[in-house]
């Protein structure tokens, strides 16, 4: 069985726009995922990138222009200026790394968070949104709490982890078994292809 790591930003609009592609693809050819939630703002700087608002004006101008092709062409609900971001991704990635280790859905909850800050304008850093998210996803709200001790752990190991696998952007998806990098929600089709290939 091949194994999917997911290294992605539960802020991060292109995230978002995977919606559940990578889950259905993993299903189709029988493959694992890990979800590994980052801090993109540590992650860019220390992978030669820098954080959307130090960007040259240029940058910015096109970013916002490519999410709103995206959004029209993939008709997901989006809001180009959300009113929580960035926002802290530490208490929501932390649910999510306990969520995983609980078992369930976690690309629903990844998906929920996701989908809070870009089309619902819900802080995702409040613990009562992460509650909600969880408790949506089919998770017990209590998680939140339980694994802030394990989660902290495991999101400082997750941006190791990132920069030591040549991880540079949000959502990054790598094949453990090759090596195999795709980076965007717009390479997951060479994602399969290559997965079809094994």
């Amino acid at each position: 069985m091949a194994h999917i790591d997911y290294y992605f930003g539960t802020i991060s609009p292109w995230a978002y726009f995977a919606g559940d592609r990578l889950e259905r693809i993993a299903r189709e050819h029988k493959a694992a995922i890990t979800y590994k939630p980052v801090d993109l703002m540590q992650l860019f700087p220390r992978t030669g990138g820098q954080k959307p608002a130090d960007r040259h004006e240029s940058r910015k101008d096109y970013r916002l222009q490519e999410l709103s092709r995206w959004a029209a062409v993939l008709k997901l609900p989006f809001n180009l200026q959300p009113a929580h971001f960035p926002v802290n991704m530490a208490p929501s990635s932390y649910a999510l790394i306990a969520a995983q280790a609980a078992g369930g859905d976690v690309g629903g909850l990844a998906q929920g968070f996701l989908r809070a800050v870009w089309a619902e304008d819900r802080d995702i850093s409040d613990d009562a949104v992460i509650r909600d998210v969880l408790a949506k996803a089919g998770f017990d709200p209590a998680i939140a709490d339980k694994g802030l001790f394990v989660g902290a752990e495991q999101y400082g190991r997750n941006l190791e982890d990132a920069v030591a696998a040549g991880v540079f952007g949000s959502p990054f998806y790598i094949v453990r078994e090759t090596g195999q990098k795709f980076w965007g929600q717009d390479r997951l089709d060479f994602l399969a292809a290559h997965l079809a290939s094994l």
